[in-house]
């Protein structure tokens, strides 16, 4: 054995031993960099190294920001406007509360761009509700958790930003507008999932649509969908950086929290400032320890190698862009979604482009998509848990209820790998991309 295999061999032997030992996913990246740097006699001063060039970033200060602004919007009393605005919306169909949970879902995410935020937030509202019109919990907390999702291809969300600069520099703006259509692609394919469990169930109807109640919540509101039209015309138009945007929705965020809405008090927002503190250092010691397991993998040379081993299975590009999928779908099992960017997108992006045609882009949006489903997947799926233990249910009768869901989002991963203008129409029209030939 060589010392090459030797060092691969430690390194993701290592890494998914820690992975199944259930180690924090920083320490298990970050200690099988140790190791493997060990076996080829480097040295450790390059980890420091390393770790502080992988966070110095400019592109990775919008992080932060966009953290901070969905926590401020998230607890400054939005929900119940946007819950309102979707009820105005769509509340006057066949399970209704069920279409309104996935509508309200994709305003609040476009704000927060977290599925767990959104779970814990609009779910400690929805899921009490719809239980008392009569929907089974099971499926309310299944409309809850999958349309949690949509956060994640709504901009403005921190993962993108993190897939931009994993994947190289590529446009945070055309990655903001990508996520749009496939957001709103889940979202009607959830609604319709919905639509035909409600008319089999007898879900209830809501009131009938009228016009002037919708524009008197979407003026309500608009407050708080403003910060997101902040966000994306100003990165998109060039207004500013997607780091200069982020800090300037922050503090729109605050005026709107604490002096529109009034949601938050000063107390209020020192406290939600904290939780920020303990969510960028999780986030950002994933990143630091991140670099030093991308470094290794490319001094050994293990993306060409995944590469060489995967088309030797196929050179058919439908099963390449399966076989991608079902990597991330397994990845999304184990890991969270962050890791999963910062170590598999090295790895399997060169895939992407190279065999199986797929912009750098739409590979994003799938990798989002794939990552949002696997938090939703035991034995890891962060949402799954959050989703169980606000509705106060078993975690696998929540799963029971989830499986039609689950076929939902496949369906719209299928379309968005097969079909790259869902991702890349807006970013051509507006953003004037150029998509990868």
């Amino acid at each position: 054995m060589d010392a090459q295999t030797l060092a691969i061999i430690v390194l993701l032997g290592s890494f998914f031993l820690m992975i199944l030992l259930r180690f924090p996913i920083a320490y298990a990246v970050g200690l099988s960099s140790v190791f493997c740097l060990l076996v080829q006699g480097a040295n450790l001063a390059d980890v420091c190294r390393l770790m502080v060039k992988g966070i110095s970033s400019f592109s990775l200060m919008a992080v932060p920001f966009f953290i901070t602004m969905g926590v401020l919007m998230g607890s400054g009393g939005i929900s119940e406007k946007l819950i309102a605005l979707a009820n105005a919306c769509v509340g006057w169909m066949r399970g209704g509360l069920a279409m309104v949970n996935v509508v309200a879902s994709y305003f609040f995410g476009g704000i927060s761009g977290s599925a767990a935020a959104d779970t814990a937030s609009i779910g400690s509202i929805m899921i009490p509700m719809m239980v008392d019109e009569g929907y089974d919990a099971d499926f309310s907390t299944a409309v809850t958790i999958t349309s949690s999702c949509e956060g994640l291809l709504v901009p403005p969300s921190h993962n993108m930003v993190i897939y931009a600069t994993t994947a190289g520099g590529i446009s945070v703006g055309s990655l903001f507008l990508a996520g749009y259509l496939p957001g709103a692609l889940l979202a009607l394919s959830l609604m319709v999932g919905s639509y035909i469990i409600s008319v089999k169930r007898n879900y209830p109807k809501g009131d009938k649509f009228s016009l002037r109640n919708f524009f008197r919540q979407l003026a309500v509101s608009g407050w708080a969908l403003a910060a997101v039209i902040i966000v994306v015309i100003g990165v998109v138009a060039g207004y500013f950086t997607a780091t200069e945007s982020a800090a300037i929705a922050v503090i729109y965020s605050l005026i709107v929290s604490v002096f529109i809405y009034r949601g938050l008090d000063w107390k209020g927002v020192w406290r939600e400032l904290g939780s920020c503190v303990d969510t960028l250092g999780i986030v950002l010691i994933l990143i630091a320890t991140s670099a030093v397991f991308g470094n290794c993998l490319t001094m050994l040379h293990v993306p060409e190698l995944a590469a060489n081993a995967i088309v030797g299975l196929t050179d058919n590009r439908v099963i390449l862009i399966l076989l991608l999928n079902l990597i991330l779908l397994i990845l999304g099992c184990i890991m969270d979604m962050a890791p999963i960017i910062l170590i598999a997108t090295p790895i399997l992006l060169p895939i992407a482009t190279q065999y199986c045609g797929l912009d750098p882009v739409q590979f994003g949006i799938i990798v989002v998509l794939n990552c949002g489903i696997g938090l939703l997947t035991p034995p890891v799926g962060a949402v799954l848990f959050i989703g169980s233990g606000v509705a106060k249910l078993p975690m696998e009768k929540v799963v029971k209820g989830t499986l039609p869901f689950y076929l939902c989002m496949i369906v719209t991963l299928l379309l968005i790998s097969f079909i790259p203008d869902i991702s890349l129409i807006l970013p051509k029209v507006f953003g004037g991309y150029i998509p990868v030939s």
